[in-house]
């Protein structure tokens, strides 16, 4: 009995193998699921992909680039102040007139030259319409006068001459046959006096006939011409001033550089620049031309030489570092302050300079300038540094953008290098795409 039981539970752990054959894979709604699942997984990774790596705006990697061997030694003073252009210019309207259109913002870089601001010029274009055909009409009065009479003015000066002595000698005729009746008593003595009068008005008539046909061949006067020239001239100038106030209702850039402020709006109405109400329409300057402006103690001044080298700093940046030079000393002292203003001209700008930025100068003896100029450059870790045609370069990351700058290596370092045409400081991209460009777009991991 025990042993039958036994080969009944054995029999019963048996695997039926037709039953698999059958179905191996279980009922067919399970398959679904398994093989929907796998498509959409690998629809995932393929969508992130390709997001990773055709996207427009590519993450990278950055570290920054640590000054080495720029230590400033020998400093003979420290001084502090601001940063300023070389040449600040502050643009006035010449007319008055309402603005009509403004193509420039604060900051946009613009070319000398390139249109600004327009002002409405319809009455400034009606003027020099008017100014310049009176221009013409004095210049065809010159030119007639210059050619004097036409053969037909002659002409006909000649037949009216012509006429009129004829008709003097009519009434000549006329005088004597009178004379001759008046004396046989036909006629009374005022039939006389009136044949007299009317032969001397002939007369008169002739004489006058003959002046004005002498004139004629003749031709006018110097005098008229000359005139005549005057008047051209005046009109002349009339149409070029009205052109030059034409033109300035069109306000241009006078030097290439960049829009520092703009104070007037579309519709506005601008005074001429000698009202006493004239105000700037935009102030601007070339920033790759600028100072920074100090005001050194008088007691001071005596350990700064003509054109001292120096180093300038500012507190947005301050492991940043810029050559500089003394460019200006002021001819006079401040004895309110007791200072006298000195402008050091930066060497080597580059965009992280703005105006009115507070910066601090570090005056350096010629001797120790030059030693630690020969040491001085920047760290970079061989992932930022690039190679094309054996040039060394980096990219650097400044306002969402790769920026290419070229660089030169003094010494290899552990890990790197030591390069020229770094400051320090910089925010230098490590990984990016091969295709990585000067001025494409980025974006730096871990920032939103």
């Amino acid at each position: 009995m025990a042993t039958d039981t036994k080969h009944k539970d054995l029999e019963g752990l048996r695997i039926d193998r037709a039953a698999v054959a059958t179905d191996p894979g279980g009922s067919p709604w399970a398959r679904s699921i398994i093989v929907g699942g796998i498509v959409v997984i690998v629809l995932l990774g393929v969508a992130a992909l390709a997001y990773r790596f055709m996207g427009n705006t590519p993450e990278v990697d950055v570290v920054r680039a640590t000054a080495e061997g720029a230590d400033i030694g020998g400093v003979v003073l420290t001084a502090t102040g601001y940063i300023i252009p070389h040449h600040k210019i502050e643009a006035n309207s010449k007319v008055t007139g309402r603005v009509a259109w403004i193509g420039v913002e604060k900051g946009d870089q613009v070319k000398e030259g390139q249109v600004l601001v327009r002002l409405e010029d319809q009455e400034f274009r009606a003027q020099y319409d008017q100014a310049r055909g009176a221009a013409e009409s004095a210049r065809a009065q010159l030119e007639q006068l210059q050619h004097g009479s036409r053969p037909e003015e002659i002409q006909q000066a000649e037949h009216n001459l012509s006429e009129a002595r004829a008709t003097a000698a009519n009434d000549k005729i006329t005088l004597d046959r009178t004379k001759t009746l008046v004396g046989q008593g036909v006629l009374s003595q005022q039939a006389l006096d009136d044949a007299n009068g009317k032969y001397e008005a002939s007369q008169q008539r002739v004489h006058s006939l003959e002046q004005s046909h002498q004139l004629a061949k003749i031709g006018p006067r110097a005098e008229e011409i000359a005139r005549a020239q005057g008047a051209v001239t005046q009109a002349e100038g009339q149409a070029a001033y009205a052109k030059s106030q034409l033109d300035a209702t069109v306000i241009r850039a006078p030097i290439s550089g960049t829009i520092l402020d703009r104070s007037v709006e579309k519709g506005e109405l601008l005074t001429g620049q000698f009202a006493s109400a004239a105000r700037p329409v935009f102030s601007l300057a070339n920033l790759d031309d600028i100072q920074a402006d100090l005001d050194v103690a008088q007691d001071d001044f005596a350990k700064l030489t003509p054109h001292q080298k120096a180093v300038v700093t500012v507190d947005a940046f301050p492991d940043l570092k810029w050559d500089g030079v003394i460019a200006e000393v002021s001819p006079e002292a401040n004895r309110q302050k007791a200072t006298i203003e000195v402008k050091v001209q930066i060497l080597n700008p580059d965009s992280h300079l703005r105006p009115e930025m507070n910066t601090t100068v570090h005056f350096i003896a010629e001797e120790n300038k030059s030693a630690n100029a020969q040491s001085a450059g920047a760290y970079v870790p061989t992932a930022a540094l690039r190679d094309a045609d054996g040039k060394k370069y980096v990219f650097i990351a400044f306002n969402d953008k790769a920026l290419k700058r070229d660089v030169k290596i003094l010494s290899q370092r552990s890990g790197g290098a030591l390069v020229s045409g770094l400051n320090g400081g910089e925010t230098l991209i490590t990984t990016a795409p091969e295709s990585l460009k000067d001025g494409d777009k980025i974006k730096i991991k871990g920032q939103s």
